[in-house]
Parts: C-alpha cells; sequence; structure tokens
C-alpha cells in the first residue's frame, strides 16, 4: 500500500492528483519552486472540495481543512525522501525534466516508482535519466483528475512487472482503474484526440461551421459529454499546440500538422478556459493579469 505521495508541479494537474491522494487517505508531498504557487494550489484544492460536495450530496462528509491537512505544501525537495511513490507534472520540456530526474535518483527511496505524468515525452527516454528505468512509468492522468476513473498507464522499454503492479495497486487506492499501453508518442488518447482536436479546428479555419456548431455535432450525434474544441479549451490550446508539434517531430507524418489558426490563437494568448477565452470565453475564470511562465516554471499548466 501507498501511504505517502510525492506529487511535483502543484498546477492543475499535479493538484488534481494530490487532492484525490488526500481524499483517499494518503499523506501527500505536493513539492513546487515558489510559496504563492502552493498557496494557490492550496486555495483551489480547497474551493474544488467545496464544490464537490455541493454537486454530490453522496460525496464524504470530510471537510476541506481535514483533506489538507494530510498534504504537506513545500518548495524542498528533500522532503520527496518520504514518498513511496512519486507523480511528477512539471512542464512538458524536456530540459527541464531531464535536470529534474537525477535529483529524484538521489533523493528519492530506491524502491520508489516514478510515474511520468506526460502526454507527449517519451516514457523511455525518461526512464534513460535515472538509474532506476525499471521503476519509471508514464501514468497520463485526464482533467479533473478526481472525477476521471480512468489512467492511461505507459509501459516504457524497461518497465518491469513489478512497477505496472504498482501502478496499478496506486491508482486503485485512488479508486481508478489503469489501461496499460505501450510507449509510442502520444500513447492512445492523445495520438487519436490531437488528431480530431487540429482536425476541428481546420473546420473553423475554413469557415466550414463554426465553433459551437461543430461541438454541438459531436454532442448532439454522437453522444460526447464535451465537443472537440471545448476539450480543447480545457486542455489548454497552448499544449495542445505543444503535443501536435511533438507528434508531427516524431512522425514526420504532416496528419499532424498543426492548423495555423491553433497558432494564431497561442501566439495571441487565447489559451482557453486558463487564459478566460479559446474558442470560447470563460468570463468568469479571466484573469485581469496573466503571468508569462518562466523557462525553469515547474508547473504543468
Amino acid at each position: 500500500m501507498i501511504s505517502t505521495l510525492g506529487v511535483i508541479g502543484a498546477g492543475v494537474m499535479g493538484r488534481g492528483v494530490a487532492q484525490a491522494a488526500a481524499q483517499k487517505g494518503m499523506r501527500v508531498v505536493l513539492l513546487d519552486i515558489a510559496d504563492d504557487i502552493l498557496a494557490a494550489a492550496d486555495n483551489e484544492i480547497r474551493q474544488a472540495i467545496r464544490f464537490a460536495a455541493m454537486l454530490d450530496k453522496k460525496t464524504s462528509a470530510e471537510s476541506a481543512d481535514d483533506v489538507c491537512q494530510r498534504i504537506e505544501f513545500t518548495t524542498d525537495i528533500g522532503k520527496l525522501a518520504q514518498a513511496d511513490f512519486v507523480v511528477e507534472n512539471v512542464s512538458e520540456k524536456v530540459a527541464i525534466k531531464q535536470t529534474l530526474y537525477p535529483q529524484l535518483d538521489r533523493i528519492c527511496k530506491s524502491d520508489c516508482v516514478i510515474a511520468v505524468n506526460t502526454s507527449a515525452i517519451s516514457i523511455t527516454r525518461v526512464g534513460s535519466w535515472t538509474e532506476r528505468a525499471d521503476k519509471v512509468v508514464g501514468m497520463h492522468f485526464m482533467n479533473p483528475v478526481p472525477m476521471k476513473p480512468l489512467v492511461e498507464v505507459i509501459r516504457a522499454h524497461h518497465t518491469s512487472d513489478a512497477t505496472i503492479a504498482t501502478a496499478k495497486q496506486f491508482l486503485a487506492q485512488l479508486g481508478k482503474e489503469a489501461v496499460i499501453v505501450n510507449d509510442m508518442p502520444g500513447f492512445v488518447s492523445n495520438r487519436i484526440l490531437m488528431l480530431t482536436v487540429n482536425e476541428a479546428v481546420f473546420v473553423v479555419q475554413d469557415q466550414v461551421s463554426s465553433a459551437r456548431d461543430v461541438d454541438r455535432i459531436f454532442k448532439g450525434c454522437f453522444g460526447h459529454k464535451m465537443g472537440p474544441l471545448e476539450t480543447a479549451d480545457l486542455i489548454g490550446l497552448d499544449t495542445i499546440l505543444f503535443s501536435l508539434d511533438v507528434l508531427y517531430e516524431s512522425y514526420n507524418d504532416p496528419k499532424f500538422r498543426p492548423a495555423p489558426l491553433l497558432r494564431k490563437m497561442v501566439d495571441a494568448g487565447l489559451h482557453g478556459r486558463k487564459s478566460g477565452e479559446g474558442f470560447f470565453k470563460y468570463p468568469n475564470l479571466h484573469q485581469a493579469v496573466k503571468k508569462k511562465p518562466s523557462e525553469t516554471e515547474m508547473v504543468k499548466q
């Protein structure tokens, strides 16, 4: 059983993993590079717990204070020495991850499994930056983490059967099911989803339909809860563009070429829900002052 979980990166995905684990009784060490990021994560987790309780009366009566008492918010990477299992959620930039993993090798217990929460970067490549490639596994959580019952788990070239079993056990403790896939760029979910989203952007760019009607067709005809462009706004258009660029480079296949409209919107700062506007507007989420992430920022947006 996993008693202490290390979570690296207090962005949307990191705080979702931390919340889900703390609500299941685990002790969590949530690491990021700045106290203001951690304070914001604490606030967001508390709001998410209260909001979930309002929507679902069957939700545990445990208060946000009780849950957050099990989360240690810290900037000290040395605290990860306590962790039985680590989920890494740093920015999807190879240079940042490559610097981080040798540190984890030195700090984490020898039997600690490290799960890479990524949608694009090769898990086999990440494992090569450590002396424990057999204990490195991909774990692609979906947003919002506490509400999604299934996780895409990626077996890298050196990932052992014991590591896969530990990953399944950890997810079972969270009340989630693992689907095991092999390590190829985009895995299953992003390799297919990014094509769908990108083609939907092309449809809007070519003035075949409005963004709203594209999503109406997917929801009304196919029974999807969200259309591809609403999904893109939720993920973040900058993240969508990054994933497509990685897929395009990895496969050298023109089908992954990002739509020019997508690149233009990202350049304009229209990143979706997190910026207040993407293909749709989110006035209640708009931030009056938008901070541009630095090249060393740890948070996975």
